[in-house]
């Protein structure tokens, strides 16, 4: 059920910027006070309160009006003090109608007959009935007198009961009380008005009249709560103000995430469009946009150039593979021609010449295939993190392997040398090629020097033929060779420097007056570390 709705979704979703989502968000938060406030009757139960509030205090000024006009009351002053009389308030029970949780009870019944009210509460409301009556021009309340019985004194129908009501019976035992009662006479007048759950309801408030500490008689109060949309019209200017404050602040916010957010990551995906296409550039890392997207910029524009440089290298890969596989296909081609053209015609040693012609093409073909493999896979290559090497170690055993009468091969190191942080293979595959192309330039003298510095440097030096200034920026290009003559395929160095830059390493070239020197940059072990052979006298 879960997994076929989220498929409807899926397929039914709206493409929209990542603008229309931040400000529909921001939208959607300033909004939800005002839905609660009008679908969780928080506005409306204010009001309902309020009314409650203000007949709570009518029928408190009332109440004390009728005390002082009531027949027999004394005239003496209370004596309570303020603190005295909030206690006398409070024990008498103030009370805080909920829509949420009071119970809405039914419209108000009509009296039960019970006889003529009594004497001193006919006579108090002959002295307090102007007083009534301005107070209902005044406030459009309902407000009825009853006797200490709970008799209608006031109203047309005065002689009634009401005593069986609860909010009568609590403030004849001295308590007042209010309730909450559907109104029969509503009509409905607003289009939206069936939203408001106060719309239909008055609220009933009963007040004990205490004389000489006896209750006396009650005063009902009650009127109807401001319904909730004509709440909201009274109070439209501050509404109006709350809501062009709240958007004009979701406009703000929304341009300050659309200039630190959106606009940036349209930038960077048109300029990933132009990098795709071979056009355009990376743009500058927007001062403006949030520290995320900024180290966003600059991971694109490191991947942007890498991509770069490795469509340059391709290219130039291409057409160096290209020429280097042309010559000797094109020799195979020719010499096969020759011999099914003019086979019958040559003799045994011009068959043989071509034949091995032919072999020695294929033979570097053979050649060139094997060394592009290695160097795709020193290019691919990805060195394991927990790979140690003892540079002295290996650079003496391969000294003692390699070097010969002709060729001596010598090991130099500074104080103790830590173990590299590399695989022991990729480090003797290195130091062979470097010896070993030492060697074919007719070196007589070579010196490998193990220090540490930042990092561990391994310089190998000899006294051969060294290297024309007009080669040496190129001698790290696929198939450059100075030997091609001899067999060289120009992938040895390259191949090297690959295996090197796979496991954090380095090669370079170095500046010497004569003869060649080459300087490997290792990292080092940080676990482990090889036990250093002590330095040359």
């Amino acid at each position: 059920m879960i997994g076929a709705a989220k498929a409807w979704a899926k397929r039914h979703w709206p493409r929209l910027s990542l603008r229309t989502y931040l400000f529909a968000s921001f939208f959607l938060v300033a909004a939800l006070p005002g839905v609660g406030a009008v679908f969780l009757r928080v506005y409306e139960n204010t009001l309902v309160r309020q009314t409650e509030a203000e007949l709570a205090a009518q029928g408190a000024a009332l109440a004390a009006g009728a005390t002082a006009l009531w027949p027999g009351a004394s005239p003496r002053p209370s004596a309570r003090g303020p603190v005295a009389a909030r206690r006398t308030y409070e024990a008498g029970g103030s009370t805080e109608v909920d829509l949420s949780s009071t119970p809405i009870l039914p419209e108000r019944p009509a009296p039960v007959p019970a006889g003529p009210p009594a004497a001193d509460a006919r006579a108090a409301a002959a002295r307090f009935e102007p007083v009534l009556a301005q107070t209902r021009e005044a406030t459009l309340a309902s407000i009825l007198l009853l006797d200490r019985q709970g008799r209608l004194v006031t109203g047309s129908k005065a002689g009634g009961s009401y005593a069986s009501l609860p909010e009568i019976a609590s403030a004849l035992g001295g308590r007042p009380a209010t309730t909450l009662r559907r109104n029969g006479a509503y009509r409905a007048v607003y289009r939206f008005e069936w939203l408001s759950r106060a719309a239909a309801i008055r609220v009933h408030h009963a007040r004990p009249i205490r004389v000489d500490g006896r209750v006396v008689g009650v005063l009902l109060l009650s009127r109807s709560a401001r319904a909730l949309f004509v709440g909201l019209y009274e109070d439209r200017g501050k509404i109006a103000f709350g809501v062009l404050a709240i958007l004009g602040a979701l406009v703000l916010l929304s341009g300050l995430l659309s200039r630190g957010i959106a606009r940036p990551i349209d930038r960077l995906r048109q300029a990933a469009r132009g990098v795709a296409a071979g056009q355009g550039s990376v743009p500058a890392v927007p001062p403006t946009a949030a520290l995320e997207i900024q180290d966003l910029y600059r991971d694109f524009g490191v991947m942007a150039e890498a991509i770069d440089k490795r469509s340059r290298y391709l290219r130039d890969f291409a057409h160096a593979v290209s020429h280097e596989f042309k010559t000797p296909l094109a020799a195979i081609r020719g010499a096969i021609e020759l011999l099914q053209d003019h086979a019958d015609d040559m003799g045994p040693e011009d068959r043989r010449r071509f034949l091995a012609n032919v072999d020695a093409d294929a033979t570097r073909l053979t050649l060139l295939v094997s060394r592009l493999l290695e160097l795709a896979r020193a290019d691919m290559m990805t060195a394991p993190s927990d790979g140690i090497a003892d540079v002295v170690a290996t650079a003496r055993r391969l000294a003692g392997a390699l070097g010969s009468a002709e060729c001596a091969i010598a090991v130099t190191t500074g104080a103790p040398v830590p173990a590299a942080a590399m695989p022991q293979a990729t480090l003797e595959a290195v130091l062979t090629t470097l010896l070993d192309n030492s060697r074919q330039a007719g070196a007589r003298e070579i010196t490998i020097d193990i220090r540490q510095d930042q990092d561990l440097r391994v310089t190998v030096t000899d006294d051969g033929a060294g290297i024309p200034p007009a080669d040496r920026g190129r001698i790290f290009e696929p198939f450059f060779t100075s030997r091609r003559a001899r067999g060289g395929t120009g992938l040895g160095l390259p191949i090297a420097r690959s295996l090197l830059a796979s496991a954090g390493g380095a090669l370079e070239l170095l500046a010497t007056p004569s003869g060649a020197a080459f300087r490997l940059r290792l990292p080092i072990a940080a676990r482990a570390s090889a036990a250093a052979a002590p330095p040359d006298a």
